[in-house]
């Protein structure tokens, strides 16, 4: 599982122009579900990223959180971050999970990040044609990749 977390003071997004979902100060994020993950690494990411400190406290240092802040997250479904571009210049995308599995676990990771104490999470809808805005902040921009934790407890 991939994750492109951003800080924004305002992000949206629409579907044939009507905004379908929209926050404004805390986390953008992009999910790409690869063929293998579960339920095991939507918690571990989800977990991680509701308590990752990228938010500044009043001595300007990133030590607080979404849920410190009391912000939330607007997750956008994205198949093209599993794309294999080792080969040629047209991207793979043959390891990502099949569309029925990539959504199943798309929604888990949505609502572990509720259980994880961030109240407000936004969508889009699975699989549409997205537009989405952004307006970062810093901006600070984190990719997670679920493999590294799998490494780690090996």
């Amino acid at each position: 599982m991939r994750a492109v977390i951003q800080r924004v003071l305002h992000s949206s997004v629409s579907v044939d122009g009507k905004v379908v979902g929209e926050i404004e100060q805390g986390l953008n994020i992009l999910l790409g579900v690869v063929e293998g993950d579960s339920e095991a690494e939507a918690d571990i990411l989800a977990s991680k990223i509701a308590k990752m400190r990228i938010f500044e406290d009043e001595n300007e240092k990133m030590n607080l959180s979404v849920t410190d802040i009391g912000g939330s997250a607007l997750v956008i479904s994205q198949f093209t971050l599993c794309a294999d571009c080792r080969k040629g210049n047209r991207p793979s995308f043959s390891s990502s999970a099949h569309p029925d599995r990539a959504k199943e676990l798309y929604e888990y990771f949505v609502e572990q990040l509720k259980q994880n104490g961030i109240s407000k999470v936004e969508t889009g809808i699975f699989a549409a044609d997205m537009q989405v805005m952004i307006q970062n902040d810093g901006p600070v921009t984190i990719i997670l990749d679920s493999d590294i934790y799998k490494q780690s407890r090996r």
